[in-house]
């Protein structure tokens, strides 16, 4: 206890300084001092103790969208420089997307629907896989990480990607898909919401992303060296935070032009694309995971379990 107070006095100030950059005038985050202390902490001393100076911890962060995963990463990427003095490389999986380019492609000769970024066969994976691969190599040398623009859709200018001249101690890679695990074929039949139900008549959509679960993305996840999960009570309390999300974004981004910001009724029908995947994950994740965060209703987290 005598360690957790005193990391706490030391990142108290740059952890509250990050959560208000993150606040809008009418949404505000409660509890910030036990959100910290209680469940952050606890978390970056299980992180501290498996990492190596050798090669660099592959950390993964799941969570349904709006869930709260760049926020948390952000917090335990503060305190794991600020107390434990590591080099932590945050990055999400959405900044491997494919480019819109690519995805039209994909679009024209797999699914229209995979336009949509997003389910898993949207993200350039070949680039994830040499990422993991560079970065534990023994002649590390200076790497550019891609950089995804949600605003526009699409990559940001190469000149303004993540630039890593160090080879980290951790890498903290956060998405809501990350860890998740492919569907038998019989749950694949029954359309779960409309847009399945209209657009994918014939499972030809989700078969390919449950396809690519089942191969590229399993090589994947086998990089990780643990799995935090943020699990929400159910799918509508998700939709609920990532309206709140886009309406943050709109708020941050309002002054600038040709962003691709999203309607309330863009944001559920684009959630639609992300059901599957996430209530399957609300039973797969909690049996892989080595540390579930539960969140109550009003998007805290109330509980944490370490299984390992």
């Amino acid at each position: 206890m005598h360690q957790v107070n005193n990391c706490f006095i030391k990142v108290k100030k740059d952890c509250l300084k990050f959560i208000t950059s993150q606040e809008t005038k009418r949404d505000k985050f409660r509890n910030k001092d036990k959100m910290i202390k209680s469940f952050l902490i606890p978390v970056s001393f299980w992180i501290a103790k498996r990492a190596n100076k050798k090669k660099p911890l592959m950390i993964g962060l799941a969570g349904g969208q709006g869930s709260g995963k760049t926020t948390i990463s952000s917090i335990l990427t503060l305190i794991l420089q600020k107390y434990f003095k590591l080099k932590v490389f945050k990055v999400s999986i959405d900044d491997f997307y494919k480019t819109r380019k690519d995805r039209k492609l994909l679009s024209k000769n797999k699914h229209p629907l995979l336009m949509t970024r997003g389910v898993p066969g949207t993200h350039d994976v070949d680039l994830m896989l040499k990422f993991f691969k560079k970065v534990k190599s023994k002649s590390f040398k200076n790497l550019t990480v891609p950089k995804f623009n949600k605003s526009i859709d699409d990559r940001y200018n190469k000149s303004l990607w993540y630039k890593l001249k160090s080879k980290p101690d951790l890498i903290i890679f956060e998405g809501w898909c990350v860890g998740a695990r492919a569907q038998t074929s019989k749950q694949l039949k029954k359309s779960i919401n409309l847009l399945e139900k209209v657009y994918d008549k014939d499972t030809k959509w989700r078969t390919y992303v449950n396809n690519q679960l089942k191969k590229k993305y399993k090589v994947l996840f086998k990089q990780l060296d643990g799995l935090l999960y943020l699990k929400a009570k159910n799918f509508n309390l998700l939709k609920k935070w990532r309206l709140k999300q886009e309406r943050k974004l709109w708020v941050q981004t309002k002054n600038k032009k040709n962003l691709k910001i999203m309607s309330n009724g863009e944001v559920i029908n684009f959630m639609q694309t992300y059901q599957r995947i996430t209530q399957q994950m609300f039973e797969d994740a909690i049996k892989i995971s080595s540390i579930i965060m539960n969140l109550n209703s009003n998007h805290q987290i109330q509980t944490i379990k370490f299984k390992k």
